[in-house]
């Protein structure tokens, strides 16, 4: 929960789904698995965060107050959703946190120039990556101050 007792969202962009039930496990154990939106590729994942199709009503689409989104998806890659989100306005001030296995120098640096607010890259074994999903939790979502957050109008 937020301060203001509102769910915590977190939209989970991840094409695999067994690292997907690792997120939501991790989070879980750590006590923050509130409301979160798991979908498969980056073409959903825009057409969620920008309302269109399926996810018209705002209803179906809420903002989320944090975005983990992997780098390697199908139909749309993770650095295109993430240029998108940060092209829109009501869209660039939601926290993106890549989650990839990916540790390419050039990945990094496309991912930051595009204004990422993390790069976290997936560590092999079970254990440190839930150790990650802890401090994960911790900072983005207890510690860091978001504008979503605050904004109980959506």
């Amino acid at each position: 929960m937020t301060a203001t007792g509102t769910p915590v969202r977190i939209l989970l962009v991840e094409d695999n789904e067994d690292h997907a039930e690792v997120v939501r496990r991790g989070l879980k154990c750590h006590g923050m698995s509130n409301d979160i939106r798991h979908v498969l590729d980056g073409s959903v994942a825009l057409d969620y965060l920008l309302r269109r199709g399926e996810y018209e009503d705002p209803q179906k689409s809420p903002r989320p107050h944090v975005i983990l989104l992997d780098l390697r998806l199908p139909k749309v890659d993770g650095l295109e959703v993430l240029k998108e989100i940060k092209e829109h306005a009501e869209l660039r001030r939601i926290p993106v946190v890549v989650l990839t296995s990916s540790q390419a120098e050039s990945d990094v640096a496309v991912a930051y120039d595009h204004h990422v607010n993390s790069y976290l890259v997936k560590p092999l074994h079970f254990k440190q990556f839930t150790e990650l999903l802890r401090d994960l939790a911790s900072y983005w979502l207890e510690w860091n101050v978001n504008p979503f957050v605050q904004d109980t109008s959506d």
